[in-house]
């Protein structure tokens, strides 16, 4: 027979009744639970669901800071680790391959070379320097695109070695936010499966245990209301025999 503020064990949610079963082995799902158990059971299963979310997030934040800490690769402004180490050949190098790619030396060969041809092609009044035009003019292109052509490719060689140094510290850097990515989408994916349904499920408990809180305070109202209106009718009969 089922006591006043008593449930059966049916009615109760699947985590709670294995937690009475486990206390309680020969329990049967008609079986009976008074309000007062009934109180402490829940309140361990919400401090179970409390701390197995707590246990999680720490596992899933111990794993983040360990991935933060494994990467012992420092981050490197590859711009400045490189102009920090150039040599006075390398910086003339790069000088000579900037403004060998530049319009401005476009500009002044163009003037040296036309010049050359109307001093030694035209012999403006009578001046020359070259006897045989444009031999000369031919070794002096030769000289200096043999001189030119090995520093610009020492400054190239100087950008494969930045395009090298830039290409592994992105990896480093993408490697690292992957593994920070993971375990964010881990944390999310925590939050969403366990966590949130668990904060609902407590959220039910204290629901119903302010139903049953507000349900208890309506009868003992009602058995207030009743025992006051029990004293008026006990005293009523006095009342009428003192005033005969």
């Amino acid at each position: 027979m089922a006591l006043e503020g008593s449930l059966q064990l049916a009615e109760l949610d699947a985590g709670l009744r294995n937690r009475i079963k486990r206390d309680y082995p020969q329990s049967k799902p008609t079986d009976y639970i008074c309000g007062h158990h009934l109180l402490k059971y829940r309140l361990e299963h919400v401090d179970a669901l409390i701390n197995a979310d707590m246990k999680q997030t720490k596992k899933i934040n111990q794993k983040l800071t360990k991935a933060l800490q494994s990467d012992d690769y420092d981050i490197i402004d590859v711009n400045d680790s490189l102009s920090e180490s150039l040599t006075f050949g390398q910086k003339v190098s790069d000088d000579v391959a900037r403004f060998g790619g530049s319009w401005g030396f476009i500009f002044v060969f163009m003037f040296v070379l036309i010049g050359w041809m109307i001093v030694n092609g035209l012999h403006l009044f009578g001046v020359n320097f070259d006897n045989y035009p444009f031999i000369l003019l031919n070794l002096v292109l030769s000289c200096v695109a043999a001189i030119q052509a090995p520093i610009i490719m020492m400054s190239q060689n100087r950008s494969a070695d930045r395009d090298r140094m830039m290409a592994e510290n992105d990896y480093h850097v993408n490697l690292k936010s992957e593994h920070e990515l993971r375990l964010l989408h881990a944390k999310v994916d925590h939050l969403a499966q366990n966590q949130v349904p668990h904060t609902m499920e407590i959220a039910r408990f204290q629901l119903e245990i302010l139903g049953e809180i507000r349900q208890e305070l309506a009868e003992l109202r009602a058995h207030d209301a009743g025992s006051s209106d029990s004293a008026k009718r006990r005293e009523s009969p006095h009342e009428n025999m003192d005033n005969s």
